[in-house]
């Protein structure tokens, strides 16, 4: 390949498909700095946002929204699918176009979902190669629909009935832990010897979870206050001054706040953690050796939330419940759960080690070394 090529990262909607994309972005970078690295995103409000706060090879991320929307069998959803899913092509081909102009090659890199499957049908008009990287434990219909089109396909989680190449889970640089459990809790001003739960919906938070937290503040406050915890929590948009006025009127020190951009402070500072299971919860998880209560989103019909967590569940490195949605449910079913964990550290102390045991999870580097070798 020249030293130069440009890779189109595609994907988007979610953290879950960005953050991926920029770990394997800085990778790519590290190891060919002459490369560019380039993001098609969704319009959505949110892609935007994550994107200008990242930086790659010390200069702002270049992204560019697509007008692509999510399928859907439901009618109105469908007409808006199909309505904008030129539009989509034909601005991935614009990019592919500008791209090609300085003469380098060119290469798409789907990272999955509604974004990339557009710009792969773009990649296919002009003949531009595609490597797909598939995060979840169930592809979804996208991911099954572009790995016929890619020239490689590489996932980070084994996919029964598929034969692509499995490699490790990939995560962003700023999600590792850049320092010590007291470090990370001392630049979040935490105390740094307090034991510390960690509380995250993923990048856009999760509701449910985070109103089964005020639940179980309230109920198990004396249970929090006497093992001398105190929690970090990532809420997403909503519920995040509710949640600072129940761990204030709990006594519980709290750091609370929408979203962390670097996550990997917070899963440094954290002794026990309780979090969604999108792919890139588990491998962050899994990076930073700590032990988990996996709550997977109990909306999708695949249920791919729990087949990403169960590989660990099954190495006894996680633990999973299940997500009544209602508080009160949760109470009954995941409460119990956490308390044990929160009162018992040599348990937490083996699913670290069972994390450990795991192996490293280098996927990013993988998956740039494969996509330099591409011509």
């Amino acid at each position: 390949m020249s030293e130069a090529p440009t890779i189109l990262f595609a994907g988007g909607g979610t953290g879950g498909h960005l953050f991926p994309g920029l770990a394997i972005a800085e990778c790519v970078l590290e190891e060919r700095p002459a490369a560019n690295a380039r993001f098609l995103c969704s319009e959505r409000p949110g892609d935007a946002e994550m994107l200008r706060a990242e930086r790659l090879g010390n200069k702002p991320v270049e992204f560019v929204p697509i007008p692509a929307q999510p399928f859907s069998l439901r009618p109105k959803p469908m007409m808006k699918f199909l309505s904008h899913w030129g539009k989509a092509v034909r601005a991935a081909r614009a990019e592919i176009t500008a791209a090609r102009a300085s003469g380098n090659p060119v290469i798409v890199v789907a990272m999955g979902g509604f974004v990339a499957a557009p710009v792969v049908q773009a990649a296919r008009v002009e003949k531009c190669p595609v490597v797909m990287v598939n995060l979840d434990a169930t592809p979804g219909r996208a991911n099954g629909w572009i790995a016929s089109h890619a020239v490689k396909v590489l996932t980070a989680a084994a996919v029964e009935g598929r034969p692509w190449e499995v490699i490790p889970p990939i995560v962003r640089r700023a999600a590792h832990a850049p320092g010590s459990a007291a470090e990370c809790r001392r630049r979040l001003g935490m105390e740094p010897d307090r034991p510390t739960l960690f509380v995250t919906g993923a990048s856009l938070g999760a509701r449910s979870i985070n109103q089964f937290l005020m639940a179980f503040v309230e109920a198990h406050a004396q249970d929090l206050r006497d093992g001398g915890w105190q929690v970090i929590h990532q809420t997403g948009k909503s519920d995040t001054e509710e949640l600072r006025a129940v761990y204030n009127s709990a006594r519980i020190a709290a750091c609370v706040q929408p979203f962390f951009r670097e996550m990997g402070v917070a899963w440094g500072a954290a002794d026990l953690a309780v979090s969604r299971a999108g792919a890139g919860s588990v491998a962050e998880a899994w990076c930073n050796r700590v032990p988990t209560v996996f709550l997977p989103y109990p909306f999708h019909s695949d249920q791919h939330q729990k087949r990403n967590a169960q590989p660990l569940v099954a190495a006894g490195a996680a633990v999973m419940a299940t997500d009544e949605v209602d508080p009160g449910a949760n109470m009954r079913s995941a409460a119990p759960v956490v308390l044990a964990l929160l009162q018992d550290r040599d348990r937490r102390n083996a699913i670290s080690g069972a994390l450990h045991a795991l192996g490293p999870t280098d996927g990013a580097r993988r998956a740039a070394r494969v996509v330099l070798q591409i011509r």
